[in-house]
């Protein structure tokens, strides 16, 4: 479309000047469709729970709680005790699923809330007239009418133009304005058009009309929308060690369950009986709790990270961000604010800086009186005009944001903008062009009818006209010395990564003065220098994640050295040269040689990169085994948040495509959520940790009493499933989601990122699970042969029904039960005294300890729940025995956690390595 004349373009799209007709327009919206992008399908809810029921434990436990049902049909007589243990087991398997759905969908749910649309609105001629319509009913072939500080809703080949100039960032991450004309061009990437305009972008300056001629998918977003989706996304690393946890501890389960029935079945015990005894050993290997707890807990991290204005649409994300190793992060918009502001002001030989930032006149110009001439010159040549924004309050850019700029700078210096423009009306312009470089307007002068030519453009440009140079209200020749020192100062300016333009005047001979006599024999007032500034936390939340060993590469479409320069000042880059890549380099290098760049220590800028280009960094940064996560806003974006392990997307100001395409959202577009993020993660790590030892170790402590009561001869098992079940789901969840609660712990942030192959079950965490299983299982054991030795009856004569042995079966749970509450306590921390950080401090545990032990009070003592459980009530000198095993074992891990913190290095974790 760019190679076609602009008088030819209305025939080429079937169209006129005057626009289609209705008609026309209804034809081609049936062809074409509406002018949106395809959402991404989602799968709906109940795909959503039945989903929930593929997870191993789920399909280990179904296919127990079938094979249950089974055996209850094969006994000869029926059992009760068999059926109850089936039904039990599906409810565990119906509970878990349904605590896991209902998190994962109302947090999608949430998610789409954020979803925006394209604009919403434009202005298009049909039938001659200009109306206003939805974007969404944009066709092929519609005349759209544009001005400065629209927004583009499709792609269009213009038409006529006025001195446009477009922001193409959400495209291509370049933050200048690019001028646009309606020449034919020579064929070539389409996004390099001069000649035309995208869905996505805005015009900065000018008016415009154009012709649509792609629209919905069809279009450039559309295209980088299809190369987002194409990308698949990638597992996380807590997803991957929990796959591969619960493919072990499956088999384990069922390879022992298997042994056990091996060994019983020549006893002469019954088949069915044999059966059940081993299914029942494996359901307490099976941490039937561990799914919903892990969905749980992980919750309470998307809770706490939306509290910071940040939406996690994936609950694994969230730990994902704690093992974070590098983090690729856009420029604009991102790191800094999308507005410019003028920093530095130059006038007489001397540098005026300017506090404050954005387009709120908030801030001041250090000693504003030697530049007040020239911020007034400036501002009085510009088009742009500051409006009340209508989305997060405080002021936006109507036009340029560089002319935006120059009159937030001048009213900073005390200049009545509006004031001026009555006072000095302008009766001419000759508007800035790409070949010029300049922009001049002509204005009656207050003092009578005299004229005044003002000039603004790039420094060099404004030099060539000058001849005379204003030095502190006195004009002077421009000598070559003082060329050379302006000159100077601009490429200091410039080195700083700041735009700077320049800004001079002459008086002329009248209001028709000729471009030729209004840009010469200029008097130069000075330079004004602005930047795109960083957003004010932005600094803190870099050093927190340099600190916590997470290394930033910057990736953006700009120019090398803006990017370097915010870099800079946002303390991505400290050293005295870093690597600064661009595209056009990486279109050169291999694979190998890519592997190579990422493997150098050194501060790395990626500057003039394409989308393809960030999905490339991204694979080889993964290949080399770091966990990647990527920030961004723009449609260019989009690819690379999918293929990424994390997805980071801006809410107030990112595209719908890089919404879309990311696993977080952050609703105020704060890169400081990224440090808060790593924190939180890291602290969801540690605390899934937590509550894995405390899982497993009670595991233990129901498996061994079966094993010792098998291989001691006993006929009876110490422990049912059915009791095994109400412990893992009445007396274990609670406390495993308060510990899922803890708050970070106070260094998690002095910590290097965990390696992505460190295994989620260390040898630490292993060690610890024995420890404490091994002293829980040692307790039971020792109540429950006590307690059936001291009645004198011989195991043989033991039934189900006997009273002493439904004690001793209480005395086991209650044991269990007992000693959670005490392991709950110990495992808090890892080398810390749990007396240091206070037994009362987390208050959810002791609450859901305390339930759990109320629980197993009432299935002691409740009638109805002795009949489904086979317990009996116990003394209270019980209860003070099973107390003071709970003691010991927490006792007995302070011992643990003192030894450790005087014979392990400083730096070391317990349970960590």
């Amino acid at each position: 479309m760019q190679t076609v004349p602009s008088g030819d373009v209305f025939a080429a799209l079937d169209t006129s000047p005057r626009g289609l007709t209705a008609a026309d327009a209804v034809v081609r919206r049936d062809r074409y469709g509406p002018n949106e992008l395809p959402r991404a399908g989602r799968r709906g809810w109940w795909r959503q729970l039945a989903a929930q029921f593929t997870d191993l434990f789920a399909v280990v436990l179904l296919v127990a709680s079938a094979i249950t049902f089974l055996a209850y049909e094969l006994q000869q007589p029926r059992d009760a005790g068999t059926f109850r243990l089936a039904v039990a087991i599906l409810a565990v398997v119906v509970l878990n699923a349904s605590i896991g759905f209902a998190q994962e969908y109302s947090a999608e749910r949430t998610a789409q809330s954020l979803q925006a649309m394209v604009p919403h609105t434009c202005r298009v001629l049909r039938d001659g007239e200009r109306r206003e319509l939805s974007a969404r009913d944009l066709v092929p072939g519609d005349v759209v009418v544009l001005e400065a500080g629209d927004a583009v809703s499709a792609d269009c080949r213009l038409v006529e133009a006025h001195d446009v100039s477009v922001n193409n960032a959400a495209l291509t991450g370049e933050s200048d304005a690019v001028g646009r004309t309606i020449d034919a061009e020579a064929s070539g990437p389409l996004l390099e058009a001069r000649n035309c305009v995208f869905m996505g972008t805005d015009v900065v300056a000018g008016t415009a009309k154009a012709v649509v001629f792609a629209t919905g998918a069809a279009t450039e977003f559309g295209r980088i929308f299809r190369l987002a989706a194409a990308a698949p996304r990638q597992k996380t690393p807590l997803q991957l060690q929990v796959a591969s946890m619960a493919r072990r501890v499956a088999g384990v389960a069922l390879a022992i369950g298997a042994a056990l029935f091996a060994v019983r079945l020549p006893t002469g015990q019954p088949f069915v009986e044999t059966f059940v005894f081993a299914l029942g050993v494996m359901v307490a290997l099976v941490p039937e709790g561990l799914p919903a707890t892990l969905s749980v807990s992980l919750a309470i991290g998307v809770r706490r990270m939306a509290r910071r204005h940040a939406l996690v649409k994936q609950l694994l994300a969230v730990e994902a961000l704690g093992s974070t190793t590098v983090v690729c992060t856009d420029k604009t918009g991102t790191l800094t604010q999308a507005e410019m502001t003028v920093a530095q002001v130059w006038a007489g030989g001397a540098l005026h800086p300017v506090s404050g930032v954005g387009y709120a006149p908030v801030g001041e110009v250090v000693d504003p009186v030697p530049v007040r001439e020239l911020l007034r010159v400036a501002a009085l040549c510009c088009n742009a005009r500051l409006v009340q924004s209508s989305g997060r309050g405080g002021r936006r850019v109507l036009g340029d944001t560089t002319e935006g700029a120059l009159l937030v700078a001048a009213a900073k210096a005390g200049i009545d903008v509006a004031a001026e423009e009555a006072r000095t009306p302008r009766v001419a312009e000759y508007p800035f062009d790409s070949v010029r470089k300049l922009m001049s307007t002509v204005h009656r002068a207050a003092e009578g009818e005299t004229y005044r030519a003002h000039v603004k453009g790039a420094p060099q440009e404004v030099l060539a006209g000058c001849t005379g140079i204003d030095w502190n209200g006195e004009r002077r020749p421009l000598t070559d010395a003082l060329r050379a020192e302006v000159i100077a100062t601009s490429d200091q300016l410039a080195s700083q990564g700041l735009r700077v333009l320049a800004a001079a005047w002459r008086p002329v001979t009248g209001p028709r003065a000729t471009q030729e006599e209004t840009e010469s024999g200029l008097t130069l007032l000075g330079l004004v220098g602005m930047l795109d500034p960083p957003r004010p936390e932005v600094s803190d939340a870099v050093d927190a994640c340099l600190h916590a060993g997470v290394r930033i590469v910057m990736v953006t479409g700009d120019h090398p050295l803006t990017a370097e320069a915010v870099a800079r000042r946002v303390g991505i880059v400290r050293q005295a040269a870093p690597t600064v890549v661009t595209g056009a380099r990486l279109d050169t290098m291999d694979d190998e040689a890519l592997d190579g760049l990422l493997t150098t220590p050194s501060e790395l800028l990626l500057c003039r990169v394409s989308p393809e280009h960030k999905m490339r960094v991204v694979t080889a940064l993964q290949r080399r085994g770091e966990v990647v996560a990527v920030t961004g806003d723009g449609a260019n974006d989009a690819p690379a948040l999918k293929h990424a392990d994390i997805g980071v997307a801006m809410g107030a100001s990112g595209t719908d495509v890089a919404r879309e395409s990311a696993v977080m959202v952050l609703l105020d577009d704060s890169f400081a959520s990224i440090a808060t993020a790593v924190r939180l993660g890291r602290s969801v790590y540690q605390n899934i940790r937590k509550f894995l030892v405390y899982l497993f170790s009670h595991n233990i402590a129901e498996l061994v009493p079966i094993l010792a009561a098998t291989f001691a001869g006993f006929p009876l098992v110490p422990i049912t499933a059915v009791q095994i079940l109400a412990i893992d789901l009445g007396s274990d969840v609670l406390p495993a989601l308060a510990l899922g609660a803890e708050p970070p712990e106070p260094d998690v942030m002095d910590r290097p990122p965990r390696s992505r192959r460190q295994p989620l079950f260390s040898a630490g965490v292993m060690g610890r699970i024995l420890f404490l299983g091994g002293i829980q299982a040692l307790g039971v054991c020792v109540v429950f042969f006590w307690h059936i030795h001291a009645s004198g009856i011989p195991y043989s004569r033991f039934t189900e029904d006997d009273t002493v042995y439904r004690e001793a079966i209480t005395m086991v749970q209650a044991g269990i039960v007992v000693s959670q509450f005490f392991n709950a306590l110990a495992v808090r921390t890892d080398r810390q005294s749990i007396f240091r950080i206070g037994l009362l401090s987390n208050p959810w545990l002791l609450a859901a300890g305390c339930f759990g032990i109320g629980l197993m009070a009432a299935i002691s003592y409740l009638p109805a729940l002795q009949a489904v459980f086979h317990t009996a009530p116990l003394a209270a000198a019980d209860w003070a025995v099973l107390a003071g095993f709970g003691v010991l074992l927490l006792a007995a891990e302070e011992i643990r956690k003192w030894w450790v913190r005087g014979h392990r290095p400083r730096g070391w974790k317990g349970g960590e390595r």
